[in-house]
């Protein structure tokens, strides 16, 4: 077993909006990345995705509306749903998706 700081591994990426996958669980994985300002383009998967905001805030655009997602909460996107990142988000989001 060991012990993976996710804030200081965050800090430590070269780029914003790369995540890496810092381990997997039952063919799940578990990815880090460091949001910015700036946006991330509108995407769709074939599985639930799972958004997970340790610090900070996102700005998910989803279903033609803005969900603020907060530090400690998680948002499911349901298989098949369009979503993206609005500008003005920032911080570390754990993504846990297949």
């Amino acid at each position: 077993m060991s012990i993976i700081d996710l804030l200081a591994t965050s800090a430590e990426l070269p780029a914003a909006w790369r995540s890496i996958v810092v381990g997997r669980f039952g063919g799940a994985n578990f990815k880090l990345l460091r949001m910015d300002a700036g946006a991330y383009e509108e995407e769709t998967h074939d599985f639930a995705e799972g958004l997970l905001v340790l610090d900070g805030a996102m700005r998910l655009s989803i279903g033609g509306g803005i969900v603020e997602v907060g530090a400690g909460q998680l948002y499911v996107v349901p298989a098949g749903v369009a979503h993206a990142v609005a500008p003005g988000s920032g911080g570390t989001l754990a993504i846990l998706d297949v």
